[in-house]
């Protein structure tokens, strides 16, 4: 049945198109603009730091354009956060709701996360990973929320302490759980620039962008993100979406 428009309501919602036409526009173009600039500084101290073109002389140097390069990685992170919360925010994604199989975006996940995984020596353990549920989910926003939570994890977890991960079916819902062991309280934690305090601070945990994002696209896609935290216990991250 096709719902009747006013002619009223006509020019607001072609106004409201063409505004969010021309916020995606806007974005598209300050992002080219910002990782355009950031794409150099972070293959130049590449180069460098290999001295691919021969030897830069004081062994600082070499330390410099490594130090240079990770900034750059955090920089980058830090654009494409703060684009996707713009987008979010503005409600300019278009999403692309379909069967998505768990199994398949947790793997796409780990295997975007393994260097950082890597990194602060945490291990991953994945429940059942062979009988994980499908879900109805943007495949692009599902494996965004995979990202962040399970990157959350990784930076706020002790070092040599494991994440763990499930999922099962609930009627009509698929509960996807991330746990992990870091202690403490968690306030502010969907609140944009506001890092989640819940283990002392560690290099590289952002700005506290991460799960806002991660709640906001799961809000778009019909689920939910609720997290718990009891100090000495650990946190754990879990998402509701709806079963395939």
């Amino acid at each position: 049945m096709r719902t009747a428009v006013s002619p009223a309501s006509a020019p607001r919602a072609r106004g409201r198109r063409e505004s969010q036409a021309q916020t995606r526009t806007f974005l598209r173009m300050v992002g080219h603009e910002l990782r355009t600039p950031l794409n150099s500084i972070l293959g130049f101290s590449e180069i460098l730091a290999a001295e691919l073109y021969g030897p830069l002389g004081a062994p600082q140097y070499r330390d410099y354009a490594q130090i240079i390069n990770e900034s750059g990685k955090k920089m980058l992170r830090l654009v494409d956060e703060v684009m996707e919360l713009a987008r979010l925010e503005s409600g300019t994604i278009e999403w692309d709701m379909r069967r998505e199989p768990l199994e398949a975006a947790v793997d796409d996940a780990l295997a975007s996360l393994a260097e950082e995984t890597s990194r602060h020596e945490v291990r991953i353990e994945v429940a059942g990973r062979e009988r994980l549920p499908d879900v109805v989910a943007d495949p692009r926003g599902l494996r965004n929320v995979l990202s962040g939570m399970i990157r959350h994890a990784v930076v706020f977890s002790p070092t040599a302490s494991t994440v763990r991960i499930r999922a099962a079916r609930r009627g009509a819902a698929v509960d996807l759980v991330v746990e992990s062991e870091c202690g403490g309280e968690m306030p502010r934690t969907f609140q944009p620039f506001a890092p989640a305090k819940t283990a002392p601070s560690r290099a590289g945990a952002g700005a506290g962008l991460g799960l806002p994002i991660c709640a906001l696209t799961c809000e778009a896609m019909g689920g939910r993100l609720s997290v718990a935290s009891v100090k000495g216990r650990g946190l754990r991250a879990r998402v509701k979406l709806r079963a395939a």
